[in-house]
């Protein structure tokens, strides 16, 4: 059975972008694979959240991965930082990377132009952290967006630095898992192509939003005066709210609104009206669940608890063997 690894920061709350992204995928692979899902806590100190935000987070993405149908039974579910050997494997990657390179990584120069302010070294050994995590469980496959692409490929040169450097075919050289035709792109109610609470909040629709929250966000969102002519090619912001109605809408729904569209007749309010009964009619599930499991802290601890547990397994049998390889043995 194939290993696959893959993770999320806990900045807030998950959205539809994340179900449809990552989580709905996660769920299908957890009845194929060896799976290790985890809370990138130690990835999310590089914007120094306060430290009572940042426990909260934590637990929100907890109850957010549960509610969306993670089962702890079938996937290995934790908190990056109850895994401290992944701190120590990125300490040793950290002798094989190279400042050229980290330099060079497209995320880290966006970071420093948006914020010159806070270019810290975690942010530039970004990538090498990352590598950590996925080889630390020595994963076969590694589920990414494209934004993501080019640190995956920094994990396969550091695995292969190591196998080189030390002359050994020790770590897998993990490949991208993108699932084809299934992924699913969720643009942002206020316009954006992609669904992003770092960019703004008010253009994600929230797993835990409530019914009326949800209503009112959809009924926001960013639209036109209308086509001019028929067929007339969407705009971004009319592409965006047919492809939320294409996630959560039934077909026919989608193809009637399709042809008011190209026939010139549509009306947006009615559009969003109903984009709105269907995504919440969509979230219900799992917006009961998260309701349910955030009051119930005894089984949130369990299941963390369990999680590094298993995930300690796979994470101690590495450190210990890369350890032998490099030379690093007790006296």
């Amino acid at each position: 059975m194939e290993t696959v690894v893959s993770g999320i920061r806990p900045t807030g709350f998950l959205h539809l972008g994340n179900y449809f992204g990552a989580l709905r995928n996660f769920i299908k692979m957890q009845n194929e694979a060896n799976c290790f899902f985890f809370i990138a806590d130690y990835h999310s100190l590089t914007t120094h959240p306060k430290a009572s935000e940042l426990n909260m987070h934590i637990k929100n993405v907890l109850v957010d991965y549960l509610a969306s149908g993670l089962d702890p039974e079938k996937s290995t579910l934790y908190v990056q930082s109850d895994l401290p050997e992944t701190a120590e494997l990125y300490l040793l990657f950290n002798m094989l990377a190279y400042m050229g390179e980290l330099q060079r990584v497209s995320s880290f120069k966006e970071k420093v132009r948006r914020h010159p302010d806070n270019v810290n070294a975690g942010l530039l050994t970004y990538p090498v952290l990352q590598a950590a995590d996925i080889l630390i469980h020595n994963a076969d496959k590694v589920p990414v967006g494209k934004d993501q692409e080019q640190h995956l490929e920094m994990t396969r040169d550091f695995a292969q630095r190591f196998n080189h450097t030390y002359e050994i075919e020790y770590f897998k050289l993990p490949v991208a898992y993108n699932f084809g035709n299934e992924l699913v792109k969720i643009p942002g109610l206020d316009g954006s192509t992609k669904m992003s609470k770092s960019d703004n909040e008010a253009s994600c629709v929230y797993l835990s939003d409530d019914p009326e929250t949800v209503r009112k966000k959809v009924m926001k969102a960013v639209t036109d005066s209308g086509p001019t002519e028929p067929n007339q090619e969407k705009p971004q912001a009319i592409e965006n709210i047919f492809q939320l109605m294409k996630a959560v809408s039934a077909p026919e729904t989608l193809q009637f609104f399709e042809e008011q569209y190209n026939l010139c007749q549509i009306r947006y309010g009615d559009m969003k009206k109903q984009l709105a009964v269907d995504m919440i009619a969509f979230t219900a599930p799992i917006y009961e669940k998260i309701l349910e499991l955030r009051s119930n802290d005894d089984y949130l601890r369990k299941v963390a608890k369990q999680g590094a547990e298993k995930a300690r397994e796979s994470a101690v049998k590495t450190v210990r063997e890369v350890r032998e390889i490099i030379g690093l043995r007790s006296l």
